[in-house]
């Protein structure tokens, strides 16, 4: 029997190529899907549209803002799901009717449990600081929980348990050639000061923001202030972003400008908005190594790993 620490999924040898260059698409909320080395990986699968309605648990709703940059049907090959907990803002109704019920889904111990009662074969659960190893075509990452608080500790106890991520990408000799950071639904808190003494040299974040709060109260996942101080504190090369105006439940989003946009709908009403512009400004002070990258639904980032690292 395979070890519980160890997955192996078939495939060819990559080539070189395959080693020089990868790519994360942004779908909408935080779902990408990202290449490297061969594999194709898709995080918090939420197809849901402009208009759709999620719900989060204890009576609370979220109004879908946007449309997904692609349709669930039309989703490349995937590899494994990488989910951050089980919301469904994270993992849609949709999803759950649709998904491949045998494809690999690394997720919390809690969102593992609920998955493999609705059918779901292949969920892997990793407690924090736990480490599961996928090979794929002579290929290895290294995917280890990261720590993640989606509230402050009195809410601890009513929603579901959030891990982050870190995928690391090992090259033929054993080293490390490309490492990506996902933080997942959390606020800033004590125990992210581990992550960088633990990995100091993260490539490339993904951030989870839009200030989300409970019931309009208090808030459970970073806002872009609580984003720039993660990356203060990482050091990323690249940072990215995501889950930043999707949902109704978003108080403190990303905009192209700092007003909100024109919104007959009044889904916007009471939020505030952060430009783009700010937000990067305001990353490069406290990070001056770490360059951010903005994408919009359907754009994708492609990122270059050194010679001497493939």
């Amino acid at each position: 029997m395979e070890p519980v620490n160890e997955l192996t999924l078939p495939g060819t040898d990559v080539t070189a190529a395959d080693r020089a260059q990868g790519s994360i698409l942004f779908v909408g909320t935080a779902t990408v899907i990202l290449r490297y080395a061969g594999f194709t990986i898709l995080t918090d699968p939420n197809f849901l549209h402009r208009g759709d309605h999620v719900h989060l648990g204890h009576g609370m709703t979220a109004t879908r803002r946007t449309d997904p940059a692609l349709e669930l049907e039309a989703l490349p090959p995937v590899d494994f799901v990488v989910l951050s907990h089980m919301h469904e803002d994270h993992f849609d109704r949709e999803v759950e009717r649709k998904l491949d019920r045998g494809l690999p889904i690394v997720t919390t111990p809690h969102a593992a449990a609920d998955l493999t009662a609705k059918g779901f074969r292949a969920a892997r659960a990793l407690k924090t600081w736990e480490t599961l190893t996928v090979t794929k075509g002579g290929v290895r990452i290294r995917i280890t929980s990261m720590p993640g608080a989606h509230g402050p500790g009195f809410l601890a106890k009513v929603l579901p348990d959030v891990m982050g991520s870190l995928l690391e990408f090992e090259n033929p000799r054993g080293g490390s050639a490309f490492r990506i950071y996902i933080t997942g639904d959390t606020l800033l808190f004590d125990e992210l000061k581990e992550i960088p003494r633990r990995f100091p040299d993260i490539d490339l974040a993904l951030l989870h923001l839009g200030g989300t709060m409970f019931f309009g109260v208090v808030m459970v996942t970073m806002d872009p202030r609580q984003g720039v101080e993660v990356i203060r504190l990482v050091k990323p090369k690249t940072a990215i972003p995501i889950h930043y105006d999707d949902y109704s439940a978003f108080q403190w989003a990303l905009g192209d400008t700092a007003q909100p946009p024109d919104d007959p709908h009044g889904w916007w009403r009471g939020t505030n908005v952060m430009s783009f512009e700010e937000f990067t400004a305001m990353a490069k002070y406290a990070a001056p190594g770490t360059e951010v990258h903005i994408l919009r639904r359907g754009e994708a980032y492609t990122f270059e790993v050194p010679e001497s690292r493939r």
